[in-house]
């Protein structure tokens, strides 16, 4: 999949582009607002990105975008003490919702992949461990 090719979609006006990037962006933010995620889990890529310093948002995302339907896995780390399957369905719920209202295409389905589970540190500038 190549995350540079953008869908377009045609008007009376013109065209509207949406990268794949974009839709990976949106189910990112829309799956860290839910309570009781700790963070999104990314790969090698993801984690040498914010070595540099640059802030990786669709981090632990993967779409497949169609002509006019999306598919996402979503890669991630709850927080410890939470319960996983009401969890990972408000997730599935929020990045359906975001998804398809900003972007207007429709989302056949949201696959919520759990890797691991965050232990909150002591003080809140620390970093959450993960198990």
């Amino acid at each position: 999949m190549d995350n540079k090719v953008d869908r377009a979609e045609n008007s009376s006006v013109g065209s509207i582009r949406i990268a794949d990037e974009v839709v990976s962006i949106i189910a990112g933010l829309a799956a860290t607002e839910i309570e009781g995620i700790a963070a999104m889990s990314g790969g090698l890529v993801g984690g040498i990105a914010e070595i540099l310093g640059k802030k990786n948002f669709a981090k632990g995302v993967k779409v497949e975008v169609g002509e006019r339907e999306a598919a996402v896995d979503l890669y991630i780390i709850v927080n410890y003490g939470v319960r996983i399957p009401d969890v990972a369905l408000t997730v599935q719920e929020n990045v359906k919702r975001s998804i398809e209202s900003m972007t207007g295409l429709s989302v056949v389905e949201v696959n919520v992949h759990v890797q691991g589970v965050g232990f909150q540190a002591d003080h809140k500038d620390d970093e959450v461990r993960v198990r």
